[in-house]
């Protein structure tokens, strides 16, 4: 009698799906979670409207490669810096300019990878660096730098040698900067390019088979048109001139070659799922690919400052104000992505959403987008349903 109770209620999320797709809100979506409960395993998937609308109508499918944009940070870049911790090759409260010395001009000698992780560093957000790269190629006769290891290299070096706009540990700011260093960081201390690294330590431990960073082909252009139609589609972006597809959207991390630390990484649903299955089973001390002691530690509220949500890496539910909706536990890790992807894990309940959406292509506006903890809310709602 539960099981069919727990279906009908699943039912409601394809229908709040179905909806924000007639209400042009997303073109499409997959949905999947996960929920042991009373000895058995509760699953449920979503797959509904189109992974591109233009220029061509293409269905979604649970295959279609997503751009995860700031889920960058969470499954691959924090991920990296948690196992070189565990290695003893870098540690937490570490300066940052230790390991870049550059970075500890302008009086940011205190700003350790504690810091950068729970976004507390005080380095501004966001910046343009996609327009000063364009104006410098607009300005240059010679080769293109845009999309080049050294636009990476004048990224990395612009934030390194900026100033802060408050004290570490005095506020704590969403953005794009730490999570850029970050990166960078982990190529200088291992020796490796980051996509290189995070394929060879992370995603195929953990048998993340279609996920990685997509650069440009050899030589530049498009994806191959059959690779190419594995993706959702993005915007139609007004300074490339193009619906960005088979690229990434980010503009800072198109400018850098489609590698960086706060953005670049694709993948289908399903290997959010495994990358979440790891977690938890790093979390409860089950054998694994991911350092039991670390994930724990990881996931832990940094309160830097004083009632900042944010974990290492890792955001956590705000009461009443979180993405993950009413019911995920105090006990719970997440984050989000700008194209409209997110990871919700509730650690305490083995609980996983994972939420992939292509919102940023070709929609009528841009909204609070709702949809996230409505989803989240009807999931739990079922999983946890009485008979």
């Amino acid at each position: 009698m539960r099981r069919s109770v727990i279906e009908r209620k699943l039912r409601r999320v394809d229908t709040a799906l179905d909806k924000a797709i007639a209400k042009n809100e997303i073109p499409g979506a997959v949905v999947l979670a996960r929920m042991p409960r009373d000895g058995e395993l509760l699953e449920h998937a979503s797959v509904r409207g189109l992974a591109v609308v233009r220029p061509e109508r293409l269905p979604m499918t649970r295959e279609t490669l997503f751009d995860l944009a700031s889920l960058t940070k969470a499954l691959a870049t924090t991920t990296a810096v948690m196992l070189l911790c565990e290695e003893g090759v870098v540690a937490l409260d570490d300066p940052v300019a230790k390991h870049l010395p550059a970075f500890g001009e302008r009086e940011k000698e205190g700003v350790t990878l504690r810091h950068l992780l729970s976004h507390s560093s005080g380095l501004k957000p966001w910046r343009p660096f996609h327009d000063v790269i364009l104006e410098r190629d607009r300005k240059t006769l010679g080769a293109p730098l845009l999309g080049t290891p050294e636009a990476r290299e004048l990224v990395v070096d612009r934030i390194a040698r900026s100033a802060l706009v408050h004290a570490p540990g005095e506020a704590a700011v969403y953005g794009d900067l730490d999570f850029i260093i970050l990166g960078a960081l982990v190529e200088t201390l291992t020796g490796k390019p980051f996509d290189e690294f995070c394929a060879s330590r992370i995603f195929t431990p953990l048998g993340m088979t279609n996920t990685g960073f997509l650069t440009a082909p050899a030589g530049g252009g498009a994806l191959p048109e059959a690779e190419r139609r594995r993706y959702a589609a993005s915007e139609n972006c007004p300074w490339r001139g193009r619906i960005v597809w088979g690229e990434v959207h980010d503009p800072n991390a198109s400018a850098m070659g489609g590698v960086a630390g706060h953005a670049g990484l694709f993948a289908p649903a399903d290997d959010v799922l495994r990358f979440a299955g790891a977690i938890l089973d790093a979390w409860h001390g089950r054998p694994g690919p991911l350092p039991g002691d670390r994930v724990r530690e990881f996931a832990e509220r940094q309160r830097l400052p004083e009632g900042s949500d944010w974990a290492l890496g890792w955001d956590t539910p705000t009461p009443g104000a979180s993405s993950s909706g009413a019911h995920f536990s105090e006990h719970s890790i997440g984050h989000l992505g700008f194209t409209g992807t997110s990871l919700w894990i509730d650690l305490e309940r083995e609980t996983v959403v994972v939420m992939l959406t292509n919102r940023a292509h070709l929609v009528a506006k841009r909204s609070r987008f709702e949809l996230r903890p409505q989803v989240h809310d009807l999931v739990l709602e079922a999983f946890l349903a009485e008979a």
